[in-house]
């Protein structure tokens, strides 16, 4: 398509280009003139965005489905969209990623972060899992896999539809394989000295959530000789790679058993098993009983999914966030180490440490925080879209 065929949509005249021309990648439906044509545009449209007074100023992807009708692909409203253009956004991600990680075990593209506005793409070896959580990916899946294949020579790519951003735009949830076939199998996946079975098709997400794959590594750190407790554990995050550091032992706690199961195996390839255990329930009932019981760990982690995922929802969010480091709390051993999470974008760092330090408070003890932690570098950060910066960590000696 060449940009003089492109349609074109309008800021309204009152508001502001200067945050587009200025890198913010995302334009509103209030914020356009969304007239009767706009609003038949199909979703995924290539568009040329113009200010209020009608001069282009990028190439963007429309939705008019979606409560962000516009994502800014190109800051050049005559850039072509095409695979061209594709490989030379993802072959700056993958360089990135070669230059980062000795093993092709990453991040590979982390959405706006990377020029790819809602597309996320988790690399396993040779197998690639795309996530096109934006209409405009979704159209041009094709080329995208087209363009994968060439810069990163992936053998097998799987598009994983699941999660709430797909159904804010309109999407299927339908997982499939977009070149070879599904793997018929977990993948075990190497990281922090740790092995990790990913499931690919029917795990959370993409089958691996690597971007706590630094915060994994300072937890290892505070665990040698000691017991470590890992709670919302997943198939293992902390506690494998605590294990893999020296811990004398490890105890995962998560509501899935599937999960749980994987944790396991990848406990029995590292040689750990007789180190390893894992127990199902509800991580609030679970520590509560713990606690009863008197158990103390020298390390314990908590890693809950996202109780704040928009702004309505933030203040019940952050009173789970403060339940979960009062009940944490007293499993921590004296001088010991207490980890708490928050993958809540909603959530911001000073409130999040707030209901913390509230929690800790609360439950009798007081303690220094001695590290703050980010996603690992394969997750960059969009300098003014404060939702690519969503994972917190903080870590307290008790």
């Amino acid at each position: 398509m060449t940009p003089s065929s492109l349609p074109s949509i309008r800021l309204k005249p009152k508001t502001q280009a200067r945050a587009i021309r200025h890198g913010f990648p995302w334009v509103f439906d209030n914020e356009l003139v969304t007239d009767r044509r706009t609003k038949a545009l199909t979703p995924g449209t290539v568009a040329v965005l113009e200010d209020g007074e009608r001069t282009p100023i990028a190439t963007v992807a429309v939705n008019p489905k979606s409560r962000i009708m516009a994502r800014v692909l190109d800051l050049d409203p005559a850039a072509q969209i095409d695979q061209t253009w594709l490989e030379l956004r993802l072959r700056r991600a993958f360089q990135m990623r070669e230059r980062l990680f000795e093993a092709p075990f990453y991040r590979l593209v982390h959405a706006e972060a990377d020029g790819l506005p809602g597309l996320i793409i988790d690399r396993f070896g040779d197998i690639a899992v795309i996530q096109p959580n934006a209409a405009w990916a979704e159209v041009l899946l094709p080329q995208i896999v087209a363009a994968l294949v060439e810069v990163t020579a992936v053998t097998c790519v799987i598009k994983n539809a699941s999660g709430r951003a797909r159904a804010l735009e309109g999407l299927d949830d339908e997982t499939v394989a977009l070149m070879s076939d599904l793997p018929d199998a977990p993948l075990p996946v190497p990281m922090n000295g740790a092995t990790y079975m990913a499931d690919l098709t029917g795990g959370q997400k993409t089958g691996l959530f690597y971007d706590q794959r630094t915060n994994h590594a300072f937890a290892a750190t505070l665990a040698k000789d000691s017991r470590v407790l890992d709670v919302f554990s997943h198939v293992g995050g902390f506690s494998l790679a605590a294990l893999a550091a020296g811990a004398s032992a490890a105890l995962a706690i998560d509501g899935s058993q599937p999960a749980l199961e994987l944790a396991g195996e990848g406990a029995a390839r590292m040689g750990f098993t007789q180190h390893f255990a894992t127990r199902r329930g509800d991580a609030f009932d679970v520590m509560t009983s713990l606690a009863e019981v008197g158990e103390k760990f020298d390390v314990v982690i908590c890693d809950p999914p996202a109780f704040a995922p928009n702004k309505q929802a933030l203040e019940k969010g952050l009173r789970a966030y403060e339940r979960v480091a009062r009940l944490a709390t007293p499993l921590v051993a004296e001088g010991g180490f207490l980890g708490l999470c928050s993958c809540s974008h909603a959530a911001t760092l000073d409130k999040f440490r707030t209901a913390c330090t509230r929690g800790i408070g609360r439950a009798g003890r007081e303690g220094a925080l001695i590290h703050t932690g980010f996603a690992g570098p394969d997750h960059p950060l969009h300098p003014q879209l404060a939702e690519s910066g969503y994972l917190k960590s903080l870590f307290f000696r008790l």
